[in-house]
């Protein structure tokens, strides 16, 4: 049987609460400013923004450390950036510049660095998920301590990948967590129309996986599950699944028509907001003020202008190197 219940409350509202919302609203301003860019010309092929969704990679990320790995998706500059990306750099890479991640070379969907422990966002639906448990296993035979979180959304827990990393995640005890990010759309198909059963969860139950829901929403709920879940997988006790139930403002992509949903649908959403969540726990706790807020807020705003300067001033790769990099050396 799934255990839906939430794991015991851990979040220190003082301690950690400030962090997470300090980063929450600087993913948001680098985020909310894409489409502008991408419109400006300065994206390259496609970009997808999480805008909403900043609860999960901040809650999961504050229990890793610089040596645990996470693998990504397409929609994984938050992961990124909560794990310890420059944002900088990270700019440079979705404008395809030099000083990028991976040279440029890899764009949005491709952001890659061994030293964070950032195996690759993936513009391979479910791709992540695999690279993920081969990481876990690598840190199983090491002895490491360390452990491997797979990013996903709904629509890749349809992929055949995530029945095997199951299988052999559970038999193996590896030291992964399986974190699906529930925005109720695949692109523009809904939810409803691609999976008959709910509850995602119960997929992992399946597999002798432990499986938790959490309201992905809200940064304390995704802190708690995920320091649960992080601390049973160094310890030994093997993989667990969370299930985080969010949504995303913006389109699937830049110039998405978006015709697949309501405007009132989306406005609904936000009703569940997760800065505005939490910046109301923080002000009625007397944790924070308006004028701390403000400050917080202004700090973000100039660390992407930071950001955008550097990665705006960074040249393209030189033609050459499209030739280097393409394989692996021995």
């Amino acid at each position: 049987m799934i255990d839906t219940s939430a794991a015991a409350p851990t979040f220190d509202l003082a301690r950690q609460g400030r962090e997470s919302l300090a980063e929450m609203i600087t993913i948001r301003e680098f985020e909310s400013r894409l489409p502008a860019y991408a419109k400006q010309g300065l994206i390259r092929g496609s970009t997808h923004p999480s805008v909403g969704m900043e609860a999960i990679a901040v809650g999961v990320s504050q229990h890793l450390t610089a040596t645990d790995s996470i693998a990504s998706n397409h929609r994984g500059h938050a992961h990124c950036i909560a794990k310890g990306a420059d944002l900088g750099r990270t700019l440079a890479e979705i404008f395809g510049r030099r000083d990028g991640y991976c040279g440029g070379k890899g764009g949005s969907m491709h952001i890659a660095s061994a030293e964070l422990g950032i195996l690759g966002t993936n513009g391979i639906v479910g791709a992540g998920i695999g690279l993920a448990v081969g990481a876990a296993l690598s840190a199983q035979l090491a002895e490491s301590g360390d452990v491997a979180v797979a990013y996903f959304g709904d629509g890749a827990s349809n992929q055949g990948v995530l029945a095997e990393a199951f299988n052999l995640a559970a038999i193996w005890r590896l030291p992964v967590i399986f974190i699906c990010e529930n925005n109720h759309f695949a692109q523009s198909a809904t939810f409803d129309e691609m999976i008959a059963q709910p509850m995602v969860s119960k997929r992992g139950e399946a597999y002798g996986v432990p499986s938790y829901d959490v309201d992905g929403m809200d940064v304390a709920a995704v802190s708690d599950a995920a320091a649960a879940a992080i601390s049973a997988a160094r310890a030994g006790n093997g993989p667990t699944f969370l299930v985080a139930d969010t949504y995303r403002y913006l389109g699937h992509m830049a110039d998405d028509t978006e015709i697949y949903r309501t405007r009132e649908a989306v406005e609904a959403a936000h009703a569940r907001d997760p800065i505005a969540r939490l910046t109301k726990r923080l002000i009625d706790g007397a944790v924070l003020d308006d004028a701390e807020l403000e400050q917080i807020h202004q700090d973000a705003v100039r660390a992407v202008d930071a950001a955008y300067a550097f990665a705006d001033a960074s040249p393209f790769p030189a033609v050459g190197t499209a030739f280097t990099d393409v394989e692996a050396s021995a």
